[in-house]
């Protein structure tokens, strides 16, 4: 597993004339974010060795390097999932070449069904903490000495990081929600007594990513600021049924408030 790790980020480092410290995994829908990198070049995973490929629409499979916020930066536009049929290893392999290629500090974004009933479709959700439900755990296994074989989630998203996300919220105007994720396999929505029970379990928002990802980002050490876009509601007398395509159009349409708040997050940091 190490070696793979390693091979692909000697790949990747030969392909580099930037520096980034700073990584960014775009979720469903929110891929145009990439538009506002400049100075930008990319490698497409189909291209990388020991890279899975992302089979989800709206979800283009390529690495971007340039810059955002003023700052050198990398996005995966385009995650793996685990519904996808990807073991946990791989679905949160590029997390950990990303600790080879030196990168300190991770932005996650998804799109989640909201449940708590404050919630609007549209609201950005800065994500407080996690509730894995994923029935694999991705550091299971052999350790990897990137971190210990027990790794601390008590500040599983950085507290630094969120209060600098809320005070560019207020200074733009931009409403934003807080609240805890719960990452599930997928790739089924959830039903009306899932929506429930998740809620009562202490959930906000429901999705099938990220959580794997932070978990293995923790384990190495990086710094991580997760955001959910509520793309469909959860609470009861508001649910509907829901499609794909309608989640990428909500996604698409918080998207500019999203990025406004990630540049001004990544300036900062």
């Amino acid at each position: 597993m190490l070696e793979k790790i390693q091979e692909t980020a000697a790949f990747i480092k030969a392909r580099m004339h930037t520096h980034p410290v700073t990584a960014i995994i775009l979720g469903t829908g929110l891929g145009s974010l990439a538009q506002e990198i400049t100075d930008a070049y990319e490698i497409n995973y189909s291209e990388i060795p020991n890279f899975p490929v992302s089979t989800v629409e709206g979800h283009k499979g390529r690495l971007i390097f340039g810059k955002l916020g003023g700052k050198d930066i990398m996005a995966m536009q385009g995650r793996f999932h685990f519904y996808e049929g990807y073991s946990m290893k791989e679905v949160t392999f590029p997390v950990r070449v990303m600790r080879e290629l030196g990168i300190t500090t991770l932005f996650v974004s998804n799109a989640a069904g909201g449940m708590n009933p404050d919630f609007e479709i549209g609201d950005l959700m800065i994500i407080t903490d996690h509730i894995n439900f994923f029935p694999e755990h991705p550091l299971r296994g052999k350790n990897i000495d990137y971190g210990p074989r027990f790794p601390d989630m008590s500040e599983a998203y950085s507290k630094e990081l969120i209060a600098h996300a809320l005070e560019i919220a207020k200074e733009k105007c931009i409403k934003v929600q807080q609240g805890v994720y719960i990452g599930t396999q997928g790739p089924t929505f959830e039903t009306p007594a899932e929506y429930k029970m998740y809620r009562i379990l202490g959930g906000d928002a429901v999705g099938m990513s990220t959580v794997p990802e932070v978990i293995v980002a923790n384990h190495c050490g990086i710094k991580v600021f997760g955001i959910s876009v509520i793309t469909d509601l959860g609470v009861e007398g508001k649910i509907v049924e829901v499609s794909h395509e309608e989640v990428q159009k909500a996604a698409d349409e918080a998207q500019p408030r999203m990025t406004t708040i990630m540049r001004e997050l990544i300036n900062r940091a």
